[in-house]
Parts: structure tokens; sequence; C-alpha cells
């Protein structure tokens, strides 16, 4: 049975994708880390108190725990990033750089890195964006998933490291906190009309984008990461969609079962960064070669979201 090291397993993604492995390999068998020690997330003596960038931390624990997967998903994302862009671009980079020599100096199984639609950019096509375009992003977040992707390129190229990559729409999920990105506001959403308060939404009524639920992102990852070589075709990144809508289309689902829930609209600096991204993205790519279909619309997450932030309440 292969060990799977997680780095940054207690963000938003981290969390769930943890979890999912852990129920799908055994608890024994995945080895949870982040920056800081939040061992209370995980019932998991095995732990590691984590920091991507110091690569000889990250060799010692890939050999005392006798690793042969990472999944690499610590990242300062887009919003966030646009804060301190010299940070943003040093975790994204080098912690991606200091994993794929790991991989390749210890001869790893496989090696999973998130890119995202932020590669894309404003002269991409926004309306079903092929997988291979323009990409021209204008976000530190977007410019570092854009590079890489081609260093995961390369390292397959040039050194055989089976690495495998998602670009990611908006993540929806209820269990884990946002972690900085444009899209968060389809998370946040859900929270304050279940709280029962207005939401004051930081993009324009009609801004469409791409998006996900958190099941089907868990679900797409491990599937991918379990496919066969062979199918695994393209090496720097995947499109790989379910749904689109904009901020109206949201607030009217969640209407449905909150009539008295209200939003408003304060466009801020992240209005920009949402204009230059895709619409909607042509995931054919990923169906064809290893099977890819989203089992949720707007409609069934939103059911799904309530019914488990009503959950979690309960509990």
């Amino acid at each position: 049975m292969s060990k799977i090291l997680v780095i940054g397993a207690c963000g938003q993604l981290g969390t769930e994708l943890t979890q999912s492995l852990m129920n799908r390999y055994g608890h024994d068998n995945v080895i949870p880390s982040d920056i800081s020690d939040k061992k209370e997330f995980y019932k998991n003596n095995n732990f590691e108190t984590l920091n991507v960038l110091d690569k000889e931390a990250l060799l010692n624990a890939t050999k005392n725990h006798g690793i042969s997967q990472i999944y690499l998903l610590a990242a300062v994302l887009s919003a966030k990033g646009e804060s301190d862009p010299m940070f943003a671009w040093k975790l994204n980079m080098e912690g991606l750089l200091n994993v794929l020599e790991v991989a390749r100096t210890e001869n790893l199984e496989k090696i999973y890195w998130p890119s995202s639609i932020a590669v894309f950019g404003p002269s991409t096509q926004k309306e079903m964006t092929p997988q291979e375009t323009i990409a021209d992003p204008n976000t530190v977040y977007g410019i570092s998933k854009l590079a890489g992707e081609r260093w995961c390129q390369y390292y397959f190229d040039k050194y055989g490291v089976d690495v495998r990559s998602i670009r990611y729409p908006g993540l929806i999920g209820w269990k884990g906190q946002p972690g900085g990105g444009t899209t968060d506001y389809a998370v946040e959403i859900y929270h304050k009309a279940f709280n029962g308060e207005s939401f004051e939404c930081f993009l324009e009524e009609d801004t469409y984008l791409p998006m996900m639920y958190m099941d089907d992102a868990i679900r797409a990852t491990i599937e991918l990461m379990e496919a066969d070589p062979e199918k695994v075709k393209v090496r720097s990144s995947y499109n790989v969609s379910a749904m689109s809508f904009s901020p109206k289309e949201i607030f009217n689902a969640i209407k449905l079962h909150y009539p008295q829930f209200e939003i408003s609209y304060k466009p801020d600096f992240r209005q920009k960064i949402a204009n230059s991204w895709p619409y909607s993205i042509d995931d054919s790519e990923a169906r064809d070669e290893w099977g890819w279909n989203p089992n949720f619309d707007l409609g069934k997450m939103t059911e799904e979201m309530l019914t488990n932030l009503a959950s979690k309440e309960v509990v």
C-alpha cells in the first residue's frame, strides 16, 4: 500500500481531501501535514508540522514515513496573493519545486499538484475555454500556477516524474473555511443564509464563473490519481468543470430554501480578477481520457450545502 503525504492538509481543500484519502486507503497510510501544529484536525498520530519551503524537512518527512505519493495543496490563493505578491510567488513556486525535486531524487510513485482557472487571463476565450488556449494571467496566483504547470510538464518529460494536476474552478464546500480566493463568495453566501444574515457580495450580480462542489472536486482528484498512466495524456494540468453561475443565480437558488434571505452588491478589487477569468470551461479531454463526469449542479449543490450546514450545527 502506498504511503501518502498531504501538504496543506488543514486548508479548505486539504481538510476534505485528506479525510477522503484516509477513508479510502486507511489512516495509517495517509500522513497529514501543515505549517502549524493542527493535530486536532485529525485523529492521527502521524501528523507532521511541516513547512514545504524547508526542503530538508520535507525530505526527512518523506524518508521517515516511507512516502511514495505527495499531494501538495499548500498555496497562497488569488485574492490573498495580491496583498503580498512576493510571498505568494515564493510559497507557490518554491514549494512545488521542492516537492518535484524530492519526487525526482527519491523516485516517488506519484505527485498531485492543483492548478487553477486563474492561469487564464483577459485574452483567453471566455466561453467553453479549451484545454489548450491563450493563458495570460494577471494575478501572481495565476502566474505562479501557469509557471507551475510548465514545471510539472518539464519534470515529467525530462525525469519521468508521474505528476498529475487539475485546473480547479471555484470550489464550494461546507466543512472548511474559505482560503482567500476570488470565488469564495460562493461559500460564504451559504453560511450567511443559514445564519439568518444578509450577504454583501464583492462581485457584481451577473459575474459568471466556473464552479464545482467539493465532493466532485475530491472525486475528480482521486479518479485522476488512480487512472492508468497511459490514460493521463495531459501532464501540465487538466481542465475540469461542473457548472457555471453568477451571484444572482446562486442567491435565487438559496432563496428557494430561505425566502427572507437578502443580498447586496459592493464589488471590490476581486471584480477585476473575476473579469479576467473564463465564464465556462471545456473539460472534454478529462472526460474522454479518464472518464471525468460531475454529479452536482447548482440546485443539488445548494440542497447539500444547506442540509450539511444544518447537520454540522446540530452536532
